[in-house]
């Protein structure tokens, strides 16, 4: 049975969509002004594998993820580098989403921009001055929280402690309340500009969800996520909007919120010198080759539970790589056939029983709130144990494929332990050179052998000697 933490109860509870099997999930997406960063790349993992565990678990997913590309700070960095502001939006877009699939994250049924659906978010705007939720002043259109009694709810504020919140665009001097936030912001010159009833202007920050939400859930739907700074104002203002419009509660049954990312122990920031992007993670030395940086950033992530704060370090991806390598170490050893076995018939039952046992334990910790840590606890008992009875000569080639098929059918969710390019074939000239070795070796000539471990050594190639013969491992950088 399937937990999850909702935000809203502060609390697990028994997952239950609203139509059975059909999940409707939307995610806040990136305000594209700039290069997607780490923090970015921590929150839409997580959030890659809710889907992709419960698509596997035989929910239909909708994942519905917008694209803020409009905004105060796409303007102010188009004026700076002089281009337009449309021009600006789709370069980071197109940025964002090549980093995305770079890390493996491409279980998003649509991404929705927010200037492409102009006409759903001034139907918001007009129905909430209707139900009189909002009021036009000089500069634009205002939501007036004091008229909605729950307002503060999923944070757990008063409308007085939200007083202190003010939404990326809503300083006004007009404004009703301090806290109240903008809907329709009325257009200076030279700015991005749509017509409306209260003449030209663009949508504020909070209404392009809901209007993205409406058009393709309706006014109640399955759960809504996103990074936990986004609680308060910015989900505060969504449920506001949403509930008000409609007169229906609840806005979404379950919110589920990533912890932060830090960068040795502080809040990430230029000015610190610890902004991190996606493509500079992926450029580094230690995370270069054959996928490595998106499997070694994937698996950092997943270390830790979705809920709980990461802090990135040096020390902590080097960790991370290493036990990836023990991993790999094991995947290359069972999909070796020529195992030396005794007692197949009772060998055949320990790998089952032990794959059936793994299973269990994984889903369960799955289960319980997509508890990744545990998840993957189970994957390195299976490993440790995999590895006794290998050294045993207790695994048939039949329970190597097994435990392979286990191993990638749970990396459907887990998306480290198979992601990697496929590795070039391993030259002719090296793999002379391990034959001539091999003929030196069973003539006990050890020094000429080991002048060509050296050669072979120095053609970017380990040679490890097995029982079962010479076994060739690229030396990485």
């Amino acid at each position: 049975m399937l937990k999850v933490y909702n935000t809203l109860s502060r609390k697990k509870e028994v997952f239950r969509p609203r139509k059975k099997k059909k999940i409707n999930l939307f995610v806040c997406g990136p305000t594209v002004y700039d290069f997607s960063h780490i923090g970015h790349a921590r929150t839409y993992i997580a959030f890659d594998l809710i889907v992709k565990y419960l698509r596997e678990k035989g929910y239909d997913v909708f994942y519905l993820q917008n694209i803020t590309d409009i905004d105060n700070k796409i303007i102010a960095r188009a004026k700076k580098e002089k281009v337009s502001w449309r021009g600006l939006a789709r370069k980071y877009e197109r940025e964002h989403l090549r980093d995305m699939k770079s890390l493996k994250i491409d279980s998003v049924t649509k991404y929705a921009r927010a200037t492409e659906h102009i006409k759903e978010i001034l139907s918001q705007v007009k129905r909430l001055l209707k139900k009189e939720y909002a009021y036009q002043i000089k500069d634009g259109i205002y939501y007036d929280i004091s008229k909605f009694k729950d307002y503060g709810k999923l944070s757990r504020r008063t409308i007085l402690q939200a007083e202190d919140a003010i939404s990326r665009i809503d300083e006004s001097k007009e404004k009703r309340n301090k806290g109240d936030f903008c809907l329709w912001k009325k257009s200076r010159p030279g700015e991005p500009k749509w017509p409306s009833p209260w003449g030209y202007g663009r949508p504020g920050w909070n209404i392009e969800d809901t209007a993205i939400a409406e058009k393709y859930f309706g006014v109640q739907y399955d759960a809504h996520g996103g990074a936990k700074d986004l609680i308060f104002p910015h989900h505060e203002a969504e449920i506001a909007q949403m509930e008000g419009l409609s007169g229906k509660k609840p806005m979404v049954r379950y919110w589920l919120h990533t912890g932060f990312l830090t960068v040795k122990g502080q809040k990430m920031a230029k000015s610190l010198g610890n902004f991190i992007t996606v493509r500079d993670f992926l450029k580094k030395p230690l995370t270069q080759g054959r996928g490595e940086g998106a499997r070694v950033f994937r698996f950092f992530v997943l270390k830790s539970h979705y809920r709980s704060p990461i802090n990135y370090t040096e020390k902590a991806i080097a960790q991370t790589k290493k036990e990836l390598e023990r991993i790999d170490e094991f995947v290359e050893k069972i999909k070796g056939q020529n195992f030396k076995v005794t007692t197949k018939i009772q060998n055949s039952k320990i790998i089952k029983n032990l794959v059936l046992r793994t299973q269990k334990e994984f889903a369960k910790a799955m289960d319980d709130d997509f508890n990744t840590p545990k998840a993957k606890a189970c994957l390195f008992q299976l490993v440790n144990r995999g590895n006794q009875l290998l050294d045993k000569g207790r695994i048939t080639p039949a329970g190597a494929k097994e435990i392979l098929g286990f191993l990638k059918k749970i990396d459907k969710v887990f998306g480290f332990i198979f992601l990697k390019k496929p590795r070039r074939g391993i030259p002719e000239k090296v793999l002379k050179l391990v034959k001539e070795r091999e003929k030196y070796r069973k003539e006990k000539e050890w020094k000429k052998a080991d002048e060509i471990r050296k050669k072979i050594q120095n053609l970017g190639y380990r040679v490890e000697d097995r029982e079962k013969g010479p076994k060739l491992k690229l030396i990485r950088n």
